[in-house]
């Protein structure tokens, strides 16, 4: 357990470590209650560095033995570590330490998931390891060694020797020490083979526990694409001669990029038509990619100190959304980022738990590993993008792994390879990384004599700590439509730089309509109450796929506000409007999908909220329910053909054509159940030839309340698969009204397969629990209560995993004041628990303010 007590880390105290690691020697003599750790460490004084004492970064260590160049010495060991005097030029310095990973729950350091040895050294794990500098900017080749008589022994890097009892690895290229890992276990492998442009041959594994060998064909080739397209389009190949995947069950995140042997949740890796949805099977794809760029953007160039992070994950995470893009849709996969971003970003940033893209300062680096951080930062890598052009953003790339490979790199380097890559000045451009929050736009419009003007508005409301907001630099993509729908001017980048600006078009014959922030060229808020008979035309002739999603989007958003605040009925216009898009024939399956989807409860809540509205949760499900019902009723004829259109005649394959209209299909039936109570549904569960449409049909079964006999069947199919009962455990919980949801949490968690101490099964319960609006914010408060109860059991075991929960109550501040009172009773319970980790201390002390 960390310690609880808080001490703020700034990012202007940066320094350098007095010391440079020539080259680190590991032997791990591998058990489950006394795992030795002898490590042989050569140092040299680093020139460019202040003076300081020597120390080690060390928690939760039993040292054994220390010396340096030979000579035993009796350091001063702290919880934090351990300090000692150094000789004035090189020397060597080893450790012999004792861990326990049997009884590290807190998935950081070493540790065991059921009888395998694993583990998770980002952000500071690895000094539950052993004594060393942990640090980013301290970079180091490795020797591995690994003593144990399990049969597959696992580290960075290359093998150099295996042999009865022992495996020696060895990592050429300097790495920090957050990027070090070992496996160790009953494993077998699914292999392949790639061979780089450059003739390197690949040997490729992906590690899994007995029985799982037939759920990693598709990880297999998703990696082989990733190295392929990291090629093709970053010109960057793969720089050893293995790659190994390890598929993990007990694991905090969604995988890591340890150089050579990326680590996985098992969710993020293992996928077969029978277990995995088409959701399951992207985002697989999606993952394995990113971690695979991370070996240049994030090892190759990793960041100087964690208030670096986005260096390294905005890219990446900007990286495999253009991965996803080009296999997939483009179109899609823009709206889907950008719902996202909406969800989990935009809260953020605008509540007590906003922070800038780089922090200035924190208490525990795990609680900055934040949607701003991941998604906002890669939107920044996407502006940039936008202004410089395709081929000055690939002309910086190059000149950055050009400049700064084998480098601990900060943003000030990023922005300066653009700068002279391009000539252009980014210090204003350079506030998305500093200014926290979303930045607010709206435009007026004008025409006279032929000339267009549109004026530009911007203004970022304070944040904590950040009261007054300068100007930022916003690419704003427009593109003009005449009276008939044609386009009289194609998307154009204006780049608004001033709290006004106007940009003005020439030649017109008429007033066109503006299409703004086509392809969401920015991560602003549009305040612009655009007429809904405008919004209306661009539904229906918009030619960017996103503006026109967007167009529907609010008429939605704006029907079920109405429908909150007075009562109105459903807006009978954009319904008829929206039944024309769906009956294109020409449109893919997957937009038209996306096209069905209404606003979450959550995003209605945080609407009323803005326009001076206390949002009422069970308001807001009844009249989601009531549109719901509504959109059925009334496109009840066009249903069975775009059921029919939605079949898939041929074999499963994953791909973006047969998922677009098994998701197309889904939607559909979710509204075919609103009209027979569940009996296409139930003929679909019974009928079921891949997990997506039976998952599809049992959760439509759920929200009709036919779902008792389905469950059950259910369950007895896949209660030995434990990423399918996540499922099964999740729907549940999700899909309850706000009557039943709590109920339904409590009952879970007492069934026998419920398992706290495996973060993906607390977070299908207890995540669903939260992200169920209505049913957590129940007035009685008894979704706040049994959250913070579980969360209070977890901060004890799994600190990390229970501090990212307590998101949920960061709108706490939105709602009426007595659930105001009631969930700011939870936070302090929360916070006066004695010996809080500092993880959770953190959260919970910003959110209470």
């Amino acid at each position: 357990m960390k310690d609880a007590a808080p001490r703020t880390i700034y990012l202007q105290d940066y320094a350098p470590f007095g010391w440079q690691v020539q080259s680190a020697h590991l032997t791990f003599r591998l058990a489950p209650e006394a795992t030795r750790v002898v490590s042989r460490l050569h140092f040299a004084p680093n020139p460019g560095a202040p003076a300081q004492d020597f120390f080690l970064h060390g928690e939760e260590l039993t040292l054994i033995r220390a010396s340096i160049d030979g000579e035993e010495i009796t350091p001063e060991v702290t919880p934090e570590g351990l300090r000692c005097e150094v000789p004035s030029g090189p020397f060597l310095f080893e450790a012999e330490v004792e861990i326990a990973p049997a009884k590290n729950t807190a998935l950081e350091g070493l540790y065991m998931s059921n009888g395998m040895y694993c583990t998770q050294c980002e952000a500071e794990g690895f000094r539950k390891i052993t004594y060393y500098p942990d640090r980013p900017d301290v970079m180091a080749p490795f020797e591995v060694r690994i003593e144990s008589d399990l049969p597959v022994l696992l580290s960075n890097g290359d093998k150099v020797e295996i042999g009865e009892g022992f495996a020696e690895w060895h990592d050429p290229w300097p790495k920090p020490s957050y990027l070090f890992a070992l496996v160790a276990g009953e494993l077998v492998n699914h292999a392949g083979q790639f061979t780089t442009r450059g003739g390197r041959d690949v040997e490729l594994n992906v590690w899994v526990r007995p029985g799982d060998e037939h759920k990693c064909p598709f990880a297999m080739e998703s990696l082989k694409t990733s190295m392929r397209w990291d090629e093709d389009v970053y010109g960057r190949e793969y720089d050893l001669d293995i790659f190994n995947i390890v598929a993990v069950d007990d694991f905090n995140m969604g995988a890591m990029e340890n150089k050579g042997l990326n680590i996985f949740n098992s969710s993020a890796v293992l996928a077969s038509p029978d277990t995995s949805t088409d959701a399951d099977f992207e985002r697989i794809e999606a993952i394995i990619a990113h971690e695979y760029f991370h070996n240049w953007t994030g090892n190759r160039i990793t960041c100087r100190d964690w208030f670096q992070l986005c260096l390294k994950e905005g890219l990446t995470v900007f990286r495999d959304q253009s991965f996803t893009a080009d296999l997939r849709s483009a179109p899609v996969k823009r709206i889907s980022d950008v719902l996202m971003l909406r969800a989990r970003q935009f809260p953020e940033d605008q509540g007590p738990l906003a922070h800038p893209v780089r922090p200035e300062s924190f208490q525990e680096i795990n609680n900055f590993y934040t949607a701003t951080v991941y998604e906002k930062g890669a939107e920044v890598i996407g502006m940039l993008k936008r202004l410089v052009g395709d081929e000055d953003y690939f002309k910086a790339l190059d000149l950055y792994f050009e400049r700064h490979d084998g480098d601990a790199a900060t943003i000030e380097d990023w922005l300066a390879v653009f700068e002279d890559a391009t000539g252009r000045d980014l210090s204003q451009f350079k506030r998305w990384y500093s200014q926290a929050g979303t930045p607010r736009l709206r435009y007026e419009e004008s025409f006279a004599d032929g000339t267009y003007t549109l004026t530009f508005h911007q203004h970022t409301p304070p944040t904590p700590g950040q009261e007054e907001k300068a100007p930022q630099v916003i690419p704003v993509a427009v593109g003009l439509l005449g009276p008939n729908g044609d386009e009289v001017v194609e998307t154009r980048v204006l780049e608004v730089t001033e709290a006004e600006q106007s940009f003005s078009f020439e030649g017109l014959s008429a007033q066109p309509v503006p299409s703004v922030l086509r392809g969401f060229s920015a991560p602003v808020v549009l305040e612009n109450d655009i007429p809904r008979e405008t919004r209306l035309f661009l539904l229906a002739h918009d030619t960017d796929p996103f503006n026109r999603w967007e167009a529907s989007r609010s008429l939605a958003r704006e029907s079920l506000m109405a429908s909150v605040t007075e009562g109105a009925e459903p807006d009978g216009a954009w319904l008829d409007a929206l039944g024309q898009v769906l009956s294109e024939t020409g449109l893919e399956p997957a937009f038209r999908a996306l096209m069905l989807g209404v606003p979450a409860q959550a995003e209605l809540a945080r609407a009323l909220h803005e326009k001076g509205v206390t949002p009422d949760p069970e308001a807001i499900w009844t009249a989601s329910e009531r549109l719901a019902q509504t959109m059925a009723a009334r496109w009840e004829g066009m249903l069975p053909a775009l059921a029919e259109e939605a079949k898939v005649e041929a074999d499963y394959v994953p791909d973006a054509e047969q998922s677009g209209k098994r998701a197309l299909g889904s939607a559909v039936l979710a509204l075919q159940t609103r009209l027979d109570g569940g009996a296409a549904a139930l003929a679909a569960f019974d009928g079921a030839t891949n997990m997506t449409q039976q998952l599809a049909a049992l959760s439509c079964l759920v929200r009709a309340g036919r779902d008792k006999q389905a469950l059950e069947a259910f369950h007895a199919q896949w209660k030995n698969d434990k990423l399918v009962m996540n499922k099964w455990f999740g729907l549940q919980i999700a899909l309850a009204g706000p009557d039943v949801a709590v109920e339904r949490t409590e009952a879970l968690v007492k069934h026998p397969q419920f398992d706290a101490s495996n973060p993906n099964r607390f977070r299908a319960v207890l995540g669903a629990l939260a992200g169920n609006h209505a049913g957590f914010h129940r007035a009685d408060g008894h979704g706040y209560r049994l959250l913070a109860d579980h969360l209070i059991d977890l901060d004890s075991r799994n600190p990390q995993t229970a501090a990212r929960m307590a998101v949920a109550f960061q709108t706490w501040t939105r709602y009426d004041e007595g659930r105001q009172a009631l969930m700011k009773a939870e936070l302090e319970r929360i916070a006066a628990k004695p010996g809080l980790s500092r993880d959770m201390s953190e959260m919970v002390s910003r959110m209470l303010g």
